[in-house]
């Protein structure tokens, strides 16, 4: 595991479009992906990038990890779970006290900890990058959250 660099942004792109041509997580832009590489930590293995996650600073008290894929002949390994558990260490060091996510894979989320919460907890969230979405008027992700433990910041 490790920071993506820019040249992993075209690996990630596909690997998100993968499941987002499933209806299962949004499609990312080349330049929104470029604009936001380090907000992403990848997983390489024998020079592919297999898995990625981002998190994304949403406010002093708030982070969301986002766009979290495993390549479908990766997963059952707990590398979802690494990415993740990644991100909420990130916030920890920049003294983030919550995350959140929106998803459609609760059972995964709430595996790694988090549980469901109403999305009007994440008013700036859906105001600015929400409101662009072309599923915004018909979204059916569910708003999920995470305290950061103390210790861990």
């Amino acid at each position: 595991m490790r920071k993506a660099k820019v040249a992993d942004v075209p690996a990630i792109q596909a690997l998100i479009h993968r499941f987002a041509d499933q209806d299962r997580m949004l499609h990312r832009s080349l330049s929104e992906l470029y604009e936001n590489v380090r907000d992403f930590v990848v997983i390489e293995e024998d020079g592919a990038i297999v898995g990625c996650c981002a998190l994304r600073v949403v406010w002093a008290d708030l982070a969301e990890v986002k766009s979290l894929a495993v390549a479908p002949d990766q997963q059952g390994k707990g590398l979802g779970r690494r990415l993740v558990e990644e991100c909420v260490e990130e916030a920890a060091r920049l003294g983030i006290p919550r995350v959140f996510c929106l998803t459609y894979e609760v059972d995964f989320f709430a595996r790694c900890g988090f549980h469901v919460v109403d999305r009007a907890e994440f008013p700036r969230k859906v105001w600015s990058e929400c409101i662009r979405c072309p599923k915004f008027f018909n979204c059916t992700e569910v708003a999920m959250t995470r305290e950061v433990a103390a210790a861990e910041r």
